[in-house]
C-alpha cells in the first residue's frame, strides 16, 4: 500500500509492494493532486489474507474535479491544518471521504514547504555570491594599498588599523553610492535647499535671518535674499573627492593629536597665559597638510584645556550631531549643516564616523563678518580610550574665490574622568582674511578671543553647566517660586533656550543678512533688517523689524553685565517698561556664577490704566563673553509653561545684549587706542511693527526703532558710567 505523502505517512508504505518510488512519483501530478481511491484502499486484501499466487490488482487513481481543488485551495489559505470535524464537513460538501481530504492537505503542505525551501535556497545563493564578490573587492583594495609616507606599495602590517578600516569602509560605500547614483544625479547643479534631508536644519536655524537693501522694490528693509550666500551654493563631495577626503581626515587626526599634546618648540609661551604656535616649527613638523597659506590670509592658532561636567560619550555625540552642536555653540555657530555622511562609525557608534559639513562662525555683532567653512569632520576613539574629533578644510578640493577662511586641523581631545566629568583639550587653527572687521573689534579678533580655542572651551563649560542644571531633579520646593512642578522648571528652561538661540542667530553679520545702515555718524551706527513671520507658532505673525548696534564703553564687562541683568536697575535703561517697578517672580540658577540664571520678571506699570507685563530673561556669562537676553511673554501662555506645558508654541521676539571684552590690552595696530578693561556691547531689538504680513513697512517704523535703540544706548552709557564711578 502506498500513501500519496511519502514524508508525512511513512508507516502506510507497504514494503511488499514492488513498484519503484520513481514509477509511483511519476504517476502523481502536483497540479491535480491525484490520489488513490479510498474504496480501492479499503477493498485491498491485507498482508495476512492475500494469496501469494494472486497478482495484485492494478492501482486505480482518482482525479479531483476543478471545483474540488478550488474549494480546498480556498480552505487551505484560511486553515492549512484542518481538524477531523473540518475534514468531515469539507468532504461532505465536496463529495469526498475525510481520508481523501486529509491526504490532499498533507500533499499541499509538502508542496508549499518544498517551494519555500527552493525560494530560501535561491536567496542564500545570491547572498553568498554577493559576499564572495565583496570579499574579492576587499582583497583587491588591500593589495593595492600604498604607503601614506612614500606612496609605494605597502604590506598589510605597515598600515595602521585606522587606515585599514577607512579603506574597507570606503570600498563598501562605493557600492552603496553606485546604487543610489541614479537618484542623486537629478540633484546635480541644484542648490542644497532643494534637498529635503539637507535643508531641514538650515530652515530651522535661518528662520530668524533676513537680507537685502533699504528701499528695494518689495518695500521691506533687509528682506531675505540668498544671492550671495556661499554656504547654500556648496554641494556635496563627488565620487572622485571621497578617497582624498578619507586620506585628508586620517592625516588631520594625526596632526590634531600632536598639536594637542606637544609642547615646545611647537608651542611657545605667550602673553596672558596663552600658548602661541611657532609657525616655522609647524611647517617643519607638518609639511603636507592642506597646502601652503594663500596670499592675503592671516594665521590664527590657539589651544586651551578645561574640565567640563559632561560624560565623554555624550560630548562626542553632541559634536557629531550638527543640530546639537550648533545649538550648544549657538553664540559661535550661526548656521551649520551636514552635506553628506561618508561613514557612521563602527557598530552604530561615533568611532570612525566621517562627514562633510558647512558652517558659519560668528561674533555677536553686525560689525564682524562671519567665517564660512567647507570641511570634513572625523571622529575616532584611540587605544587609551581618548576620543578625538577633528575638522579639516576641503577648500583645496573645490577652490572658491569667495572663501576667506579655511580650517587647518582643528578640534578637541576628550578624556574620560570619574563622576561624569571629561577633560577637553581644544585646538583652533585657521587662516583667514579679516580685513573687513570693524576697527573697534580688531583687538579682540586679532588676539584670538573672538574665534579662538578659549572662547570654544568657555562656551562649552558654561553650556555643560546649563545642561546639567536642566536635568537636575533634586530642586528644593522653596526654590520653585511660582513654578508649580519640576516639569514647569524644565519647560521654562527649554523656552529660554529657544529664546537665546533665536537671538544669537539673528544678531551677527551672517551672509544671510544684509544689514542696512541708517546713518553714518559714528561707530555705533544702527543697522536694521526685516522679515516676514508667517505660520510659525514660535513667533508672532506679521512684519518683524530687527535693529542692532555695537559700541565700545570704557567699563569692565563684568560691571556692564551685572548692571543690565539686575531687575532693580532695569528702569534706568528699558524704555518699554515705562518706569514701572520690576519684580522677579521666578529664578532658576543654571551655573556656578550667580549671573547664570533664567528669570521671570513682572513689570508693574506705573500707569494704573495699563496692564502688567511679563518678561522672560536669561543671563549667562563666562570668561570670554556675556549675554542678557529677554522677551515679553503672554501671561496665559506663560502660565501653561509654568505648569509643565509645551513651550514650543509660545511666541517670542527676543531682544538683548551681547558683551565682549575689548581685547587683552592696548591695540598695537595704531588704529584705535582702546585701553584694556573696556567692553564691546551689542544692543539688538526685535519689534513687531505690523500684524499684516503683506503690508508695506513704513519709514516711520524705521525711524521709531532707530530712535528707540539710540535712546537706549545713551541711557546705558550714562547709567553704567555713573554706577562705575
Amino acid at each position: 500500500m502506498f500513501s500519496p505523502n511519502l514524508f508525512e505517512s511513512p508507516h502506510m508504505f507497504d514494503m511488499s509492494h514492488k513498484t519503484s518510488e520513481s514509477e509511483l512519483m511519476g504517476k502523481i501530478r502536483d497540479d491535480d493532486y491525484e490520489i488513490k481511491s479510498v474504496n480501492e484502499t479499503m477493498d485491498a486484501p491485507s498482508g495476512d489474507d492475500q494469496d501469494p499466487d494472486q497478482r495484485p490488482k492494478k492501482k486505480r487513481y482518482h482525479r479531483h474535479t476543478q471545483r474540488q481543488i478550488q474549494e480546498m485551495e480556498a480552505f487551505f489559505k484560511e486553515c492549512p491544518h484542518p481538524d477531523d470535524k473540518q475534514r468531515k464537513e469539507l468532504g461532505r460538501e465536496l463529495g469526498l471521504e475525510p481520508l481523501q481530504v486529509k491526504f490532499w492537505f498533507q500533499n499541499k503542505r509538502t508542496q508549499m514547504k518544498a517551494q519555500h525551501e527552493r525560494h530560501e535556497n535561491a536567496i542564500l545563493k545570491a547572498e553568498n555570491e554577493k559576499l564572495r564578490a565583496e570579499n574579492n573587492r576587499y582583497k583587491e583594495a588591500l593589495s593595492n594599498a600604498t604607503c601614506p609616507s612614500c606612496g609605494g606599495p605597502a604590506a598589510l602590517g605597515e598600515m595602521s588599523f585606522d587606515e585599514q578600516h577607512l579603506r574597507i569602509e570606503n570600498a563598501r560605500l562605493r557600492e552603496e553610492i553606485d546604487r543610489i547614483s541614479g537618484i542623486a544625479a537629478k540633484y546635480v547643479g541644484k542648490p542644497l535647499s532643494s534637498l529635503p534631508h539637507l535643508s531641514s536644519h538650515l530652515h530651522s536655524r535661518s528662520a530668524d535671518l533676513g537680507a537685502s537693501n533699504f528701499g528695494n522694490q518689495s518695500g521691506f528693509v533687509g528682506e531675505m535674499d540668498r544671492s550671495g550666500d556661499l554656504l547654500r551654493s556648496v554641494s556635496g563631495p563627488t565620487e572622485a573627492d571621497k578617497p582624498m577626503i578619507v586620506e585628508l581626515a586620517v592625516a588631520a587626526m594625526e596632526e590634531l593629536i600632536r598639536m594637542a599634546q606637544s609642547g615646545e618648540p611647537l608651542w611657545v609661551p605667550g602673553d596672558n597665559s596663552t600658548d602661541v604656535l611657532n609657525e616655522d616649527e609647524y611647517l617643519r613638523t607638518f609639511p603636507r597638510g592642506i597646502g601652503p597659506k594663500p596670499l592675503g590670509l592671516r594665521s590664527e592658532a590657539s589651544r586651551e584645556s578645561a574640565v567640563v561636567i559632561m560624560n565623554h560619550v555624550n560630548l562626542v555625540e553632541i559634536l557629531m550631531d550638527v543640530n546639537q552642536w550648533s545649538s550648544v555653540f549657538c553664540g559661535i555657530v550661526s548656521r551649520a549643516m551636514t552635506l553628506e555622511v561618508l561613514s557612521t562609525g563602527v557598530a552604530g557608534k561615533c568611532n570612525g564616523a566621517l562627514q562633510v559639513m558647512t558652517a558659519e562662525f560668528q561674533v555677536p555683532s553686525p560689525l564682524v563678518p562671519t567665517r564660512e567653512n567647507y570641511f570634513a569632520r572625523y571622529c575616532k576613539q584611540h587605544i587609551d580610550g581618548t576620543w578625538a574629533v577633528v575638522d579639516v578644510s576641503l577648500d583645496n578640493l573645490r577652490p572658491n574665490p569667495m572663501s576667506k577662511c579655511r580650517r587647518r586641523p582643528s578640534g578637541c581631545l576628550i578624556q574620560e574622568l570619574p563622576n561624569g566629568y571629561s577633560k577637553v583639550i581644544w585646538v583652533e587653527h585657521v587662516e583667514v582674511d579679516d580685513r573687513a572687521v570693524h576697527n573697534i573689534y580688531r583687538p579682540v579678533v586679532n588676539s584670538g578671543l573672538a574665534f579662538g580655542a578659549k572662547r570654544w572651551v568657555a562656551t562649552l563649560d558654561r553650556q555643560c553647566e546649563r545642561l546639567a542644571s536642566s536635568m537636575a531633579s533634586n530642586i528644593p520646593a522653596g526654590d520653585l517660586c511660582v513654578i508649580t512642578s519640576p516639569e514647569g522648571r524644565k519647560s521654562m528652561l527649554k523656552l529660554a533656550e529657544r529664546m537665546v538661540t533665536s537671538f544669537c542667530t539673528g544678531v551677527g553679520a551672517s551672509t544671510a543678512h544684509a544689514w542696512t545702515t541708517l546713518s553714518a555718524t559714528g561707530s555705533d551706527d544702527v543697522r536694521v533688517m526685516t522679515r516676514k513671520s508667517m505660520d510659525d507658532p514660535g513667533r508672532p505673525p506679521g512684519i518683524v523689524l530687527s535693529a542692532a548696534t555695537s559700541f565700545w564703553i570704557q567699563v569692565p564687562p563684568k560691571r556692564v553685565f551685572d548692571f543690565l541683568r539686575d531687575e532693580n536697575s532695569r528702569s534706568e535703561w528699558d524704555i518699554l517698561s515705562n518706569g514701572g517697578l520690576v519684580q522677579e517672580m521666578a529664578h532658576i540658577a543654571n551655573g556656578r556664577d550667580p549671573g547664570n540664571c533664567v528669570s521671570l520678571l513682572r513689570v508693574n506699570s506705573a500707569n494704573s490704566s495699563q496692564s502688567n507685563m511679563l518678561i522672560l530673561q536669561e543671563s549667562c556669562t563666562d570668561a570670554k563673553g556675556s549675554y542678557v537676553i529677554y522677551a515679553p511673554v503672554n501671561i496665559v501662555a506663560m502660565n501653561i509653561v509654568l505648569s509643565g506645558g509645551d513651550p514650543d508654541y509660545v511666541a517670542l521676539l527676543p531682544s538683548g545684549f551681547a558683551i565682549l571684552p575689548d581685547g587683552p590690552g592696548v591695540n598695537g595696530g595704531g588704529i584705535l587706542e582702546i585701553g584694556s578693561g573696556g567692553s564691546l556691547l551689542t544692543v539688538a531689538f526685535q519689534i513687531l511693527v505690523d500684524s499684516v504680513p503683506t503690508a508695506k513697512l513704513s519709514l516711520g517704523s524705521v525711524a521709531t526703532v532707530n530712535s528707540l535703540i539710540k535712546c537706549t544706548v545713551e541711557r546705558i552709557k550714562a547709567a553704567v558710567k555713573c554706577n562705575n564711578a
